[in-house]
């Protein structure tokens, strides 16, 4: 899996290179110069959905910390470190949840509880992004009105309904992790820490009960959801500021179908090449310029550097720091 995340991103690397060749990186940087420093503001306001997901994360953990040791600030820099090793490192999609998993034990110190949160959670944000690209889509169709594609898009988007409700059915019905532990004691030896570590049986349990508590899960949901539509704010603020200003609907369309470009790439490493190509697109289609539309893709790049970039780094910090204590503890007592 490592060596297929490296060729894509490769080949996404290389598609991007070819975009920003082909529709002139002079006159995308111009464009991007017309929006100068202000553009920095956008790093912050990534601050503001990120604070949202943590706010449902908290709901769904509720039960399993209810004095909050993992309170929402603390959970604010958990899903910040989650989404930055998602976007920026060759995980292949679940890398993020399961550092998210190690961190969140820094306060809660049952596994198996706050496991359960993350795959629930998980569950969610499905749900979540195939509502807000539904709303997408649906803003895009109303637009284009005759398009054929966007009817295409639509019905896609339909087909691919089963997917979510079919993993919410399995999580509730068909014992996954306990036949995942099974596999891993049959692959690794019942006495292997791996297969000690996943306790499917009772990860299972866990989920069926987060998985009954249907008021939670619509709090969690709606946090959610504000926190995507929180994140048009970024596409419309930039675009503003690139000299192309949009009516926040656009934006949404925009944000909504580039999330669901990312997660249906999610092989590919940061979504190099097809976050840049399908905001091209949606440009194009939505009237902006080729230049700054591709100019927005490479600002929303920039963005997810310089605010993951930090939240790896303070991740690291903490490892460190855990490492040493480890290091340290066997001498404590001794002179």
């Amino acid at each position: 899996m490592k060596h297929l995340a490296y060729l894509t991103g490769l080949l996404g690397l290389l598609a991007l290179t070819a975009l920003v060749i082909h529709q002139g990186a002079g006159d995308i940087a111009a464009v991007m110069a017309q929006g100068g420093w202000p553009l920095l503001l956008l790093v912050p306001l990534h601050a503001l959905p990120l604070l949202l997901d943590a706010q449902g994360w908290r709901v769904l953990l509720a039960s399993a910390d209810p004095d909050e040791h993992a309170g929402v600030g603390f959970l604010w820099w958990v899903a910040a470190v989650r989404e930055a090793v998602g976007r920026l490192l060759p995980t292949v999609g679940v890398g993020g949840e399961l550092v998210g998993i190690r961190l969140t034990r820094l306060r809660i110190r049952d596994t198996t509880a706050v496991t359960a949160s993350v795959v629930v959670e998980v569950m969610l944000t499905m749900f979540s992004q195939y509502l807000f690209a539904a709303a997408g889509v649906l803003m895009l169709v109303a637009a284009l009105r005759q398009s054929a594609s966007a009817w295409i898009i639509l019905s896609g988007l339909l087909l691919s309904l089963p997917v979510p409700v079919l993993f919410a059915l399995s999580l509730r019905h068909a014992a996954l992790f306990e036949k995942l532990e099974g596999a891993a004691r049959r692959l690794f030896g019942a006495d292997h820490r791996i297969v000690a570590m996943i306790d499917g049986a009772r990860l299972d349990a866990q989920i069926r009960v987060l998985n009954q508590r249907h008021r939670e899960l619509a709090k969690a949901l709606c946090w959610q959801l504000a926190g995507l539509v929180s994140g048009t704010l970024e596409i419309w603020l930039a675009l503003w500021l690139l000299g192309h200003p949009v009516p926040l609907w656009q934006a949404l369309a925009i944000e909504s179908l580039t999330q669901a470009a990312r997660h249906v790439a999610f092989f590919v490493p940061a979504g190099l090449g097809v976050q840049e190509a399908v905001v091209l697109l949606l440009g194009q289609v939505l009237g902006i310029d080729a230049q700054v539309a591709l100019a927005l893709a490479l600002v929303k790049r920039a963005r997810e550097i310089l605010f993951g970039v930090p939240a790896l780094l303070s991740w690291q910090w903490v490892e460190l720091r855990r490492w040493r204590r480890a290091r340290a503890a066997p001498g404590r007592g001794h002179p």
